[in-house]
């Protein structure tokens, strides 16, 4: 069966040997594991990960995808195939043991950021997850205060989540080649005690704000939602830009 990769999927498959090889040595399968792949593609990253733990489920929009993947897995394993859009699945429906998740995937660039926000909503089921996203959207993630790729994306995922870019991935390993480069990056959950954020609301409303417009103060970003007394009063310059500031001053800042 062939299949012509879909722009409106953001479709690039994943066909270099060595390539596969680096990512499922990264994400370390184990027989006991619950996988879950976003996007399974034409089942090249798939087939090592099912043969190492025989039964795992797999999250695929493109319903032409769907008997390629099932064709190509059958020998290898229980391959569980979901056809649904991944942004508006409910992960945390396919624990239904002791043990949480394990996600892997090849994300669509163009909406990457949103399936990100969507998975954080499914946290406390997660165990890790190791994505493939373009380059420039894994520096965003893993960037640090001061950067220039520092922002909203960074703060929201390093308040729920350890985030740690692992390597990176040229183009050629791709078909169609992509116009970026992309990279591997992994994602562990905090437990909710250890991110010390009451209202989560609160804390995603007040990031928005703060990165709204780079250029301008916390005092202009944030007015009304918090005084400039009062973030002076934390010991944070209400004159300075949100840039600047590490998550846990974001996580002060929510708690006023």
């Amino acid at each position: 069966m062939n299949h012509r990769a879909r722009k409106r999927f953001g479709q690039n498959f994943l066909h270099d040997p060595i390539v596969i090889r680096k990512i499922v040595q990264a994400i370390d399968p184990q027989p006991d594991d619950h996988l879950v792949e976003i996007g399974p593609g034409q089942a090249a990253l798939t087939i090592p990960l099912l043969r190492a733990v025989g039964r795992m489920d797999a999250i695929e929009i493109d319903r032409d995808l769907i008997p390629i993947v099932q064709e190509r897995c059958a020998p290898y394993g229980e391959l569980s195939l979901h056809n649904v859009d991944a942004l508006k699945f409910d992960f945390a429906a396919l624990k239904t043991d002791e043990r949480s998740l394990r996600l892997v995937g090849n994300l669509p660039y163009n909406i990457s950021t949103p399936i990100l926000f969507h998975l954080l909503e499914s946290r406390r089921v997660i165990t890790d997850m190791h994505f493939m996203l373009q380059k420039e959207v894994v520096e965003r993630m893993a960037a640090a205060p001061g950067s220039r790729t520092y922002g909203r994306l960074s703060v929201m995922l390093q308040a729920w989540c350890e985030v740690t870019r692992l390597f990176d991935i040229e183009p050629g390993a791709f078909k169609p080649a992509p116009k970026v480069d992309s990279s591997i990056v992994r994602l562990v959950p905090r437990r909710d005690e250890t991110v010390t954020i009451a209202d989560p609301e609160r804390f995603a409303a007040l990031v928005r704000a703060a990165f709204a417009q780079r250029r301008k103060t916390l005092r202009n970003n944030l007015k009304g939602l918090v005084e400039a007394s009062r973030i002076e009063a934390l010991g944070i310059d209400p004159g300075c830009r949100a840039e600047t500031l590490g998550v846990a001053d974001f996580k002060r800042l929510a708690a006023i």
